[in-house]
Order: C-alpha cells, then sequence, then structure tokens
C-alpha cells in the first residue's frame, strides 16, 4: 500500500478509540501505544521537490513528521525545527529523511523567541544553502473545558507567540532569501472554522493564519512566491493526548463524516502540492483536510 492505492476512507485507518498514553505537553510518539502513520511504510516520492530546501517547524512528530518523510522521499533537504524536549522524536524523523538519501539539519529551540526564529533561517540559508519552502507548523494548543475564565494570560501569551508570532517572524526572516518559485505553507486548522471554546486561543490564532495567509499572498505574490495554507481537521498526533482530556482523546475524530481521526500521512501529499510545481498557480489558497468538515 502506498498513497496512491485505492482504499475506502471510512476503514484505512482505525477509528476511535485511539490510545495516546499519559502523556504531558508537548508529547511524545514512542509513548502512544496507537503510534501515527506518518508515512514510513507507505509515502512513494517521484521526485517532485528535487533539489529544494525546507524548512520545518515542529518538524520532530505528527503533521511535522509527515511532512519531512514526504519531501526527502520527493527530493527535497530539509531543517526541523523543534522544541528541545522532542530531542528523541527530532532524531526519528531526522533519520527517515537521510534513509531517503537527504540532508536532515536539526535546530532545536523555543520558536516564541525572534532570535531562535531568525537563526533557523540563517541556518537554512548556511546549511542547506538556500531556501525555497518554509513550513510554519508548530503550535501550541490546551484544552480548556470551561472556556475563557480558565484561560491564563500565559497561557494565552504561549499560544499567541507560537502560533501566530512565530510565523511573522519566521516569513519575516526568510522572504529576502526567497527567489520567484518559493512557496510558503502555512498549517492553519478546522478551529478556524468550526471553532470551539474549549480551544479558544488556538482558534482564534488558527483563524489569524488565514488572514495572514491570504495577505502575504497578495503581498508576495509580484515577487512570484506562494504563500497558501492547509487546515487539518482531527489529526492523531501526539499533541491530542498530551492536550486534551481522556473523554476527548476517546472520541477524537468520531464527530467527523468518515468517522475517524485523520494520520499525519494523510496531509503530507497537500504540503507536497503546495511546495511543488504543481500548483503554480495556487496563492492565498486554503485546503482544507479534514474528514469532511467543512471549511467555508
Amino acid at each position: 500500500m502506498d498513497q496512491y492505492t485505492a482504499q475506502d476512507p471510512r476503514s484505512q485507518h482505525p477509528g476511535p478509540a485511539l490510545r495516546g498514553g499519559d502523556q504531558t505537553h508537548p508529547g511524545k510518539t514512542n509513548k502512544m501505544p496507537d503510534r501515527p502513520d506518518h508515512g514510513e511504510e507507505t509515502y512513494r516520492g517521484s521526485g517532485r521537490l528535487t533539489g529544494k530546501r525546507a524548512v520545518i517547524t515542529g518538524g520532530d512528530s505528527g503533521i511535522g513528521r509527515a511532512v519531512a518523510i514526504a519531501y526527502a522521499r520527493e527530493g527535497a533537504d530539509v531543517l526541523l525545527s523543534y522544541l528541545p524536549e522532542e530531542e528523541d522524536d527530532a532524531l526519528d524523523t531526522a533519520q527517515l529523511i537521510e534513509k531517503a538519501g537527504r540532508t536532515a539539519v536539526r535546530v532545536p529551540g523555543d520558536i516564541r523567541d525572534r532570535a531562535q526564529c531568525e537563526e533557523i533561517i540563517r541556518r537554512a540559508v548556511d546549511d542547506l544553502g538556500g531556501l525555497d519552502i518554509l513550513v510554519n507548523n508548530a503550535a501550541f494548543q490546551m484544552a480548556q473545558p470551561g472556556g475563557i475564565t480558565d484561560i491564563t494570560d500565559e497561557q494565552f501569551d504561549r499560544v499567541m507567540k507560537t502560533n501566530l508570532y512565530a510565523m511573522f517572524w519566521l516569513c519575516r526572516a526568510a522572504v529576502p532569501h526567497l527567489r520567484p518559485g518559493a512557496t510558503i505553507i502555512n498549517t492553519a486548522s478546522i478551529q478556524a472554522y468550526q471553532s470551539s471554546s474549549a480551544l479558544l486561543d488556538y482558534a482564534t490564532t488558527k483563524g489569524g493564519i488565514v488572514a495572514f495567509t491570504k495577505a502575504l499572498a497578495e503581498d508576495l505574490a509580484e515577487q512570484g512566491i506562494r504563500v497558501n495554507a492547509v487546515a487539518p481537521g482531527p489529526i492523531w498526533t501526539p499533541l491530542i493526548p498530551a492536550t486534551m482530556t481522556d473523554e476527548k482523546v476517546e472520541k477524537f475524530g468520531s464527530d467527523t463524516p468518515l468517522g475517524r481521526a485523520g494520520q499525519p500521512s494523510e496531509l503530507a501529499p497537500a504540503y507536497v502540492y503546495f511546495a511543488s510545481q504543481e500548483s503554480s498557480y495556487t496563492t492565498g489558497e486554503v485546503l482544507g483536510v479534514t474528514g469532511g468538515k467543512p471549511v467555508s
């Protein structure tokens, strides 16, 4: 089986209830009894990104790992940005990139720091020889079932800095190094369109990412740089058991028309499409990968 093999989308991957283990933020892949599918055994490349150089934030696990695997197998070298406590997952991802015959650069650090964002871009330019693709994927969420009164100033600040400020800093640092044909891909969410009260702060940032994507696409179009976003629905990653209640985890993905959570491997082709020449006339768009939930 690979991403080209026709399958029934309802039963292609396991449905609820998935077991994520007893985890604290940011969560670890190897502690999940039901480990996500990142395409390790199934993603087949076809040279669509040969010679490209990519930065992926949150590249250690989850969606970031799936995108890193796909990019490497499509011919790209990859810089992984991640938190220092995610080093084990990042090492595993780097090994998968290198197994595909591509260069993997690891840059641990907290992107809430502007200097760290600037260092990520500098390392990409120095260690990869340039930059063609920026994937702003890292995010922080922490569900608060009590709603706005349970969200502390500290949590709100962390969500804003990780999800919005870092994206702005990374894009601002990257643009002077991007050439015509380069792409920026941001990770939005179904939460931008169907917001949950327990994720009020997170949903706010995801709505902001949609607006930022459209505005930046217009800004950079005259330079031949495209900007798009992917809006995932419920995707099974370490962040889910690390930030949601056990009750929510048990039902995770069951409210989609397809009846299950998505796997990171099912997101990767969308990021490949936006990074490749195949989407040359597409900018300012948001592609929903949501199991049937509408993004409009």
